[in-house]
């Protein structure tokens, strides 16, 4: 086969897929990362760049922008090739025992593939009845990406998941005056964020919807109403700020055979897919206690590439060995791509 065939083909560039590319190239294997996204970070740097995050091990506080900046410069040590803005489409065997990963702008050759998709293709999810769509980008937004454009503001954050509590709390340092609206009486959030929300100086108002959006350049007031006694109030606000979840897709990975359930691409306790040679790490991954969080999906990923260098390389260990004695070594030897 002509065809440039790498060793592991990514698809996604999220934590995951980051952490999968530094350990593909710890394992000596050559590696492709693609991502529909025009940089890599997933949802970190598409959603939230600026915000915190407080569950990573060694990072009391890391701001989601630098944890990903990290992880690419820990991964580019063994000079991956980044295919940004790609989206793939179709995975196909074939008899030389590649697989041909065929997105939007060209084929892929790879030995074997970690799918670390993350949710899929998402969209931040909209209310409906309200007139939102004719303010976005004039003060109603569904994610924070600077900090810098809220400073002095006075911001209605709607919402009562993680991120919605989480940017109340972010917005503080920044904004003249926070309110936050929930629709029910019970937040869906980790409960220290939602301690430290009602401990601040953020207006918090629980079973309060909003109804509209007025304003003539730019958002300058909103209606919100309780819903429960339907009684109205008007507030002077310079944006509002959307956050309740988003809608997300597979899209056309539901089509590469891969065995899937609700939660995901379900796996086995090597991260496998029921198709061989391809593996599944992260939040698309699917198996009995699965917990959605970024360190869990760091322990798939080194749990998929290893059994994946096996899979490749089946004289090989699946085991990498310890990266104390092994970086070393390989710096040492010149085998660290520098």
């Amino acid at each position: 086969m002509s065809t440039d065939v790498f060793d592991l083909t990514i698809v996604g560039a999220g934590p995951a897929g980051l952490f999968s590319a530094y350990y593909a190239g710890l394992r000596g294997l050559r590696v492709k990362i693609v991502d529909s996204l025009d940089q890599p970070g997933g949802q970190l740097i598409a959603l939230y760049p600026e915000k915190f995050i407080y569950d990573v091990a060694g990072f009391p506080a890391v701001l989601a922008k630098t944890l990903v900046n990290e992880l690419v410069k820990q991964a580019s040590q063994y000079k991956p090739v980044w295919c940004m803005g790609e989206q793939v489409q179709t995975c196909e065997q074939h008899k030389e025992g590649c697989l041909a990963i065929g997105t939007n702008r060209s084929t892929h050759w790879s030995r074997a593939v970690v799918i670390a998709a993350g949710a899929g293709a998402f969209a931040p999810k909209k209310l409906p009845g309200v007139n939102c769509s004719e303010y976005e980008g004039r003060g109603v937004s569904y994610s924070v990406r600077e900090l810098a454009a809220w400073r002095d503001k006075r911001v209605l954050v709607v919402g009562g998941g993680d991120s919605a509590v989480d940017w109340a709390l972010n917005l503080l340092r920044f904004t003249e005056h926070v309110t936050l609206i929930h629709r029910t009486g019970k937040f869906r959030a980790h409960e220290g964020s939602i301690a430290k929300l009602m401990a601040s100086p953020d207006k918090v108002s629980m079973f309060h919807e909003l109804k509209g959006v007025d304003g003539v350049e730019r958002v300058e007031e909103v209606t919100i109403y309780d819903n429960r006694t339907k009684e109205e109030e008007r507030l002077a606000v310079d944006g509002v700020l959307v956050n309740i979840g988003f809608s997300s897709s597979l899209g056309p990975i539901r089509d590469w055979g891969v065995e899937l359930d609700k939660e995901g691409i379900v796996v086995g306790s090597r991260m496998e897919t029921n198709v061989a040679g391809v593996y599944a790490a992260g939040d698309v991954a699917s198996y009995p206690g699965k917990l959605k969080l970024i360190v869990t999906g760091f322990g798939d990923a080194a749990t998929a590439v290893n059994h994946a260098k096996a899979f490749i390389d089946p004289a090989s260990r699946s085991f990498p060995g310890h990266s104390t004695s092994v970086v070393p070594k390989q710096r040492q030897d010149g085998d660290d791509g520098k």
